[in-house]
């Protein structure tokens, strides 16, 4: 191989071997694989809404009856509105104080899976009690009775209150010194109430006197019709009632007499006739016994007895052309009612035969006035039944 030929191969090596390196010095380095990406955990499913707790109203009239029935009614509203869709409420109306309200309260609680029940007049405590008896897992409330268990309990509002002051309003107003009272049912609670509105007459007019019609029934319009009647015809020019429906100031209207609403406002039944209505307020109750029964927390065998300290029981509407002064004293009275400075049954308090039932100073407690079977003077004839 000659010089020449050498000195080519070298030239030609070389050159291979710095286009090698001019290569590799080029040469773009690839990118790290991106990690993978940690596994997201799944989030955790939303636990199941509870089911809203389920409560029924049985009603002795029916909700429009513009009294009774219609205050209750509004307290199952008040509680949908303070609870939302935590519960689910339902009613049956007009269920009579017989065999039928056990046979109700029964469905209630079984073909209804209502938890919660109330039922709403005197005459259910014996049905509400077997049924209460018979299903355990149910919390039965009873209005206006005595009787409890474990899982049943007793609510009332102090409606004598209402009518005290009412009767305050009345003795002002009677310009024949004769007032009129329908009565429902003669027990205790209606007694009561017909004292009541007695003695508070009698603290602004000591000349006043009661008389009373009875209709044994809570809601019977054409009775209390014909027995509003029969007490103006006897005299009287301001009635009040123990009754459910509006008949009584609708018969107070129609024959220029001056009457009372009771248990709701019932302006609106007898503009010119209405001096006042004395109003029950179920709502701050319902309300507590539902979120109790919600907290678990619910309690059978016990008894509340609200009244206007609680909020239960006010006096609404009062007439324009009832006198300042008197509308003062109503309220001085409503004042002293939710302060405890006033009590409607301190003696001296003397029935309507001369015996005194509650003597100078003393004061009448829960237990004489849950069995109350008598008239106080002022009041005319005599309780049914009573010996």
């Amino acid at each position: 191989m000659t010089d020449l030929q050498k000195l080519s191969l070298k030239i030609a090596a070389l050159t291979a071997v710095a286009s090698a390196a001019l290569v590799g010095c080029g040469k773009k380095e690839e990118p790290a694989p991106a990690p993978a990406p940690a596994p997201v955990a799944s989030a955790p499913a939303p636990a199941p809404k509870p089911e809203p707790l389920k409560i029924a109203f049985a009603y002795v009239g029916p909700v429009g009856d513009g009294g009774w029935t219609f205050a209750h009614d509004n307290g199952r509203k008040a509680i949908e509105k303070e609870f939302g869709d935590k519960i689910k409420t339902s009613f049956v109306e007009n269920v009579p104080e017989s065999a039928d309200a056990e046979r109700v309260i029964r469905d209630l609680a079984t073909e209804g899976k209502n938890k919660l029940i109330f039922g709403t007049t005197f005459g259910y405590m014996e049905p509400m009690l077997k049924v209460a008896a018979d299903i355990k897992d149910v919390k039965f409330e009873h209005a206006t009775g005595y009787k409890t268990a474990e899982n049943m309990r007793t609510y009332d509002s102090r409606t004598y209150e209402g009518a005290y002051m009412a009767g305050v309003i009345a003795g002002k107003m009677t310009k024949t010194n004769t007032l009129g009272v329908v009565g429902s049912i003669p027990i205790p609670e209606v007694i009561r109430n017909i004292n009541a509105f007695t003695l508070g007459a009698q603290s602004s007019n000591p000349k006043v006197k009661t008389k009373v019609v009875w209709v044994n029934g809570w809601f019977d319009p054409p009775k209390e019709t014909e027995a509003a009647t029969s007490l103006i015809n006897g005299g009287a020019d301001v009635l009040f009632q123990n009754t459910d429906s509006p008949a009584v100031l609708k018969t107070a209207e129609a024959k220029g007499k001056r009457a009372f609403g009771w248990d709701s406002d019932m302006t609106a039944y007898g503009p010119k006739a209405h001096l006042a209505s004395a109003v029950i307020n179920w709502g701050p109750y319902y309300i507590k016994a539902t979120q109790e029964a919600l907290d678990g927390k619910w309690t059978g065998g016990t008894n509340a007895w609200w009244g206007v300290k609680e909020g239960a029981i006010d006096i609404v509407s009062i007439a324009e052309d009832v006198p300042a002064e008197t509308k003062a004293k109503v309220e001085e009275v409503k004042k002293g009612l939710a302060d405890g400075s006033f009590v409607i049954w301190k003696g001296p308090i003397t029935d309507n035969t001369g015996k005194v039932q509650v003597a100078k100073d003393a004061t009448a407690d829960d237990k004489f006035l849950g069995g109350l079977n008598f008239f106080v003077k002022g009041v005319e004839g005599k309780v049914p039944g009573a010996k």
